[in-house]
This record gives C-alpha cells, structure tokens and sequence, in this order.
C-alpha cells in the first residue's frame, strides 16, 4: 500500500517515560518533514472533530548504543534526513536549548537515543538492519 516506511528507533536502555518522549519529538519531525503523511480531521458520531493522524503505519524499533550508531550512520551515508535525539537533550527544557546541545556533537561522539526516518522500504530496512521489535 505505501511505497515508504517509517521507522523510529530507541536505544534500548530508556526508562518508559524517556521512550514515550522521544518517540513523541521524533515523530514530530517526521509530521514536519513529510506534511503529506497527514491526513483528514477525525470526527465521530457526535460531531466532535479531533486532530488529523499519520496516513502511514510507524514501526518502533529497539537497538542498544552500538547499533544505534550505526543506523545514524547509515542514514546519513543513504542521504536520508532523520530526526534525531541524543541524550543530552533530556537536560534541556525547549527548542532553542535542545538544539544548542545538539549543535556540540557530531555523529562520532552523539550519543544518539533515537532517530526516526522515512524514505522507500528496502532503504529503512536496509538502515535499521540489526534493530528489533521494541517491547
């Protein structure tokens, strides 16, 4: 049904507070980057109207530090832009001072607890290889 995938992925050493926050900012990218996954307002029978919804189905994977590494490094290597989160961003407490934190890292020092992409199937497979189910 969709030629595209998306795929967000978490270290696997979060607490559930922190993989429910994540995935939740990471998720937003992904709405920003990629508007047309949208779609229609909801609205049920009473008449009530709720926000629009993802089009698309999103897996949520687990890996630990190791292959999270490699994932970010595999996207950036496939030229596919993802959103990201790294641990430092969990001392932060908005937009302006998460990405300060951000801009002091590279890909080789991040310590990157998620990443969520979009792009053709067989890339997100390719890039996620070695990430499981999240539980």
């Amino acid at each position: 049904m969709f030629d595209t995938k998306i795929a967000v992925v978490l270290r696997n050493n979060l607490a559930g507070w922190q993989k429910l926050n994540v995935t939740a900012f990471l998720m937003t990218g992904i709405a920003g980057g990629h508007p047309e996954i949208i779609g229609e307002p909801y609205k049920d029978r009473a008449g009530n109207l709720y926000n629009p919804l993802s089009i698309q189905p999103i897996i949520v994977l687990s890996a630990d530090e190791a292959a999270m590494s490699t994932i970010h490094r595999r996207a950036l290597e496939r030229d596919v832009t993802a959103s990201l989160f790294i641990e430092e961003m969990f001392a932060t407490g908005h937009d302006a001072a998460n990405r300060a934190v951000f801009a002091e890292f590279t890909p080789d020092d991040a310590k990157v607890v998620g990443i969520a992409i979009r792009a053709e199937k067989k890339i997100v497979d390719k890039i996620t290889k070695g990430a499981t189910m999240q539980q």
